[in-house]
């Protein structure tokens, strides 16, 4: 322990006057015990209860720091009686006392969740202090331990149906390589209301979709997931298009927690080599284009957000064109949303432009790798990027082409 954090916690011992349940059938004893107390250093408030029952009804009604257990009541005997202080108030430290030739029966406590156990008659008020003072410290620590246990344990069952959550790219071939990225901007947590996801039907054809979910909390996040395993059920069902938005509004609406959370996405079909991407946008920002060590910013028409005026939206399919070898790169705003430097300046679309035509050149994962860390970078003098990110990168791999163009050449 660090010697600043000894010295708070003596201060504090040093104000406070901890409580003290005497539990004792015997007035000599009990007699002793306050004799001990009067002289100890350690200033204490103690009250006397003769009997578990007795006792009981102290417990119920208020917590002391510390209990005094005398192992042989009326009522309760051995290390029952340890039991049932624990099942009264499990918060409580325990000192057993124990005869002079019962040492093995004060170690059993100590197994039985006792802190400490002192013989009578062979105490010395020093000594008692220190052991009620310890007795104390050692079940608080104790209990912050278990604690912490649980909440580790609670974070990792947290962190394994989260991981359980993101998408698995459902790809059948080796048509398109892909390189998706996922940061939430909640502290301490997997998921957020951003979501993507990627399905490759039999023929070749790629389904993606990128989404956004206004706000940060827990709700979005499982609005998010919900939205994306209704998208890829509608992907397998085979419906696409302007359908497949319309009924993500409706599970949106349904599922929101609040009328005025939206959710924005851009969804398109790449089927292999075909020239044109078909997208539809729902109020989501664009996209960019990679092609031959160059990169566009690219913006199709679309309608708005998802949930915003339910039920009287239209979402047109827009065609895309592709030039050969060329890369999609799909993402959620807060990419380009954190601030840059010190002042009130955000990244923006240009600036993310600006930042992804220097990594042109770069393989798709170096280069969403580093666009990503170049935002985070920029923002980092106001704590970096604090909304949810998803990129998705999405690229015909050679060999797949020159496969589409042989097939078509042979069936021409």
């Amino acid at each position: 322990m660090p010697a600043s954090a000894r010295t708070s916690t003596a201060e504090a011992w040093q104000w406070r006057e901890p409580s003290v349940l005497l539990i004792e059938d015997d007035p000599g004893d009990a007699l002793l015990v306050e004799e001990l107390v009067a002289d100890s250093a350690l200033k204490m408030r103690l009250r006397w209860a003769r009997s578990m029952a007795e006792a009981r009804e102290v417990l119920l009604v208020e917590a002391p720091d510390c209990v005094l257990l005398d192992l042989h009541l009326p009522d309760a005997h051995g290390l029952e009686a340890v039991s049932m202080v624990h099942a009264l108030a499990d918060q409580v430290a325990v000192v057993v006392l124990t005869g002079l030739a019962e040492d093995e029966t004060g170690l059993a406590a100590l197994m039985a969740g006792a802190q400490d156990y002192l013989v009578k008659g062979r105490v010395e008020p020093e000594l008692f202090g220190r052991a009620v003072r310890y007795a104390i410290q050692r079940k608080e620590a104790e209990q912050a331990a278990a604690a912490l246990q649980a909440s580790q344990m609670h974070a990792r069952e947290n962190a394994r149906l989260e991981r359980g959550l993101l998408p698995r790219p459902l790809l059948h071939g080796t048509g398109v390589d892909v390189v998706a990225r996922y940061r939430p901007g909640r502290a301490q947590a997997l998921l957020g209301g951003d979501f993507y996801d990627i399905v490759q039907s039999p023929d070749g054809t790629v389904h993606a979709v990128v989404g956004d979910v206004s706000g940060h909390g827990p709700d979005e996040a499982a609005l998010g997931v919900a939205l994306r395993i209704a998208w890829r059920t509608l992907v397998l069902s085979g419906v696409t298009g302007p359908e497949q938005i319309g009924r993500l509004e409706e599970i949106l609406v349904a599922e929101r927690a609040r009328t005025e959370v939206f959710a924005t996405l851009t969804s398109l079909i790449l089927p292999p080599g075909a020239p044109c991407a078909r997208m539809v946008r729902a109020g989501h920002p664009g996209l960019l284009l990679r092609t031959d060590g160059d990169v566009r910013w690219v913006e199709v028409a679309g309608g708005p957000a998802l949930g915003v005026v339910p039920g009287l939206a239209r979402w047109p399919v827009q065609e895309l064109p592709l030039p050969p070898g060329a890369a999609l790169v799909l993402f959620t705003d807060g990419l380009f949303e954190g601030y840059v430097g010190r002042g009130r300046e955000r990244l923006g679309e240009e600036g993310l432009l600006r930042l992804a035509k220097e990594a042109a050149r770069l393989a798709p994962e170096p280069f969403v790798d580093g666009l990503i860390d170049r935002a985070e970078d920029l923002a980092e003098e106001q704590g970096g990027l604090a909304d949810d990110v998803a990129v998705l990168h999405l690229r015909w791999n050679a060999r797949q082409e020159n496969e589409n163009k042989g097939g078509d050449e042979g069936s021409g």
